[in-house]
């Protein structure tokens, strides 16, 4: 069959979300097929590829050196066309694409080795990857061949009969049906907001390595996690081989005993040994990813030579000489105005999300074990105190005596210590109040965090201008002075 010769009606599909609190029925509406090239035969989503029967790149896994660049308008019409060839309703083709790689900005691999616009599987993809531009490769990186390729899948898995089971399918969670079909509505009714940070040229360049840079952040953290229980682990070790030393310098012991505090000792040797092996795998795999991290830091250095202002997207911003500390803006990042036992702040955001100095300050402490975990503690010029902890990474600059300024990166989020989860613990010195009552911190509402217990009020578009009320200009004269205009007084 091929595309010319595909006619679908308007397809209509109701679903119902009964699965989310207050479950509500939308509609999902396929448009007509347009047009497209005659000369690509579209492939069955009755029966999966024969092994060996279409060429693939050599390696699924390598990402391209350049990756394509489509603009939202331009997928939106791919997903129209790929979603009439298939039966699928193009909404929820944009609802996994947006979710599984924000429109072909993070890519992958994935930590689970999915690939591509639409986060295949190497072995999903070879049984359903098509080539659908007709350049002779089934490409996961090629956005048409992806998305028809997740047509063709989600067709095969039923998605005429029961797009929900389809995309569950796609993957096996139902929080991720939920997810894709309240996406899908957004979708159908035109919101815009989905299309921030998908344009062309310097943006779309800016957002994809901002997106890179935050998986590669995550990298580092995730290296980083397994070093200390190697380190822990030898030096448990070192102490029990003391012991064993001392006890095999006892001149009283019999050869027999001696032999077998002997074999302790070795026993306990191999056993370094493997740990010391595993850590340099780990030291070596930190050192990889943080030589990622600064590549990608950079290039968008770079970007911020050519376009200042575009390259200040997504980066810290400063509130009267504030920064926020965690980065990663309010679509994931949150927090709530009480701490569970005294007053502090837990900023919940993704492990591996960046970590900024508040404001100028000198580090007084750094830590690497305990509740805390790893972490730091600050004086501000004004005398103030605060502590960060649980961090998965910490910046070798941070160290006692050094000199930070607002916005420099310190470390990343993790969950070190005694943590439930990814999160930045903040907290005064003493512990007397709560960081979140600080006038710096309520400033960044909005823009930089939302409130887990409370509503948050809308984002202000220049949060550095902040007043306390009023008129910010004052009109003065009565309009009869000799210019024939009235003289307009700013605040600042």
């Amino acid at each position: 069959m091929r595309r010319a010769g595909v006619s679908l009606a308007i397809l209509a599909i109701v679903c119902t979300c009964s699965s989310q609190a207050g479950a509500r029925t939308f509609r999902i509406v396929s448009p007509a097929p347009k047009a497209t090239p005659p000369q690509v035969e579209l492939a069955s989503s009755e029966r999966p590829n024969r092994p060996g029967s279409v060429a693939m790149p050599l390696v699924l896994s390598r990402p391209p050196a350049n990756p394509a660049t489509v603009s939202y308008d331009q997928l939106r019409e791919l997903w129209e066309r790929a979603g009439a060839a298939y039966g699928v309703p193009w909404q929820v083709l944009g609802a996994i694409n947006k979710i599984e790689s924000n429109f072909g900005q993070n890519m992958g691999p994935s930590s689970a080795g999915a690939v591509g616009w639409m986060q295949f599987m190497p072995s999903t993809w070879e049984r359903w990857g098509m080539d659908a531009d007709g350049d002779g490769i089934a490409d996961p990186w090629d956005p048409e061949d992806a998305v028809y390729s997740a047509a063709r899948y989600l067709s095969a898995a039923g998605a005429h009969e029961d797009v929900s089971r389809a995309i569950f399918a796609y993957n096996h969670a139902q929080w991720y049906v939920d997810e894709v079909l309240s996406l899908a509505a957004q979708l159908d009714s035109g919101d815009p907001s989905l299309a921030v940070g998908l344009g062309s040229g310097m943006d779309y360049q800016l957002a994809a390595l901002q997106d890179q840079l935050g998986a590669a952040r995550k990298q580092v953290s995730q290296a980083q996690r397994l070093i200390p229980a190697g380190e822990h682990a030898l030096d448990r070790l070192a102490k029990r081989k003391l012991v064993l030393s001392r006890r095999a310098g006892d001149a009283r012991l019999s050869t027999r005993a001696f032999e077998k505090v002997e074999a302790r000792i070795t026993a306990v040797e191999t056993a370094e040994s493997r740990i010391e092996g595993r850590l340099d795998v780990h030291r070596s795999d930190l050192d990889a990813a943080l030589a990622v991290v600064t590549g990608l830091e950079d290039q968008l250095a770079a970007a911020a030579v050519a376009d200042p202002a575009a390259a200040t997207l997504g980066g810290p911003q400063a509130v009267d000489g504030y920064v926020f500390p965690v980065g990663g803006g309010p679509s994931l990042v949150s927090v709530g105005h009480h701490h569970h036992d005294y007053p502090a702040a837990d900023i919940a955001a993704p492990e591996g999300s960046p970590l900024y100095a508040l404001a100028d300050s000198i580090v007084l402490e750094t830590y690497s074990s305990g509740n805390c975990g790893i972490g730091f503690h600050i004086q501000l010029r004004d005398g103030t105190e605060y502590t960060y902890c649980h961090l998965s990474f910490l910046e070798p600059a941070v160290r006692p005596g050094a000199a930070l300024s607002a916005g420099q990166p310190v470390g990343l989020v993790g969950q070190t210590g005694h943590a439930t989860g990814p999160h930045l613990h903040l907290q005064l010195d003493p512990t007397t109040s709560y960081p979140q009552d600080e006038p710096w911190f309520k400033a960044f509402a909005g823009n930089a965090f939302t409130w887990q217990d409370a509503p948050t009020p809308p984002a202000d578009p220049h949060p550095a201008r902040e007043h306390q009320g009023g008129p910010v200009f004052t009109v003065v004269g009565d309009g009869g002075d000799p210019f024939g205009a009235d003289v307009v007084t700013f605040t600042r």
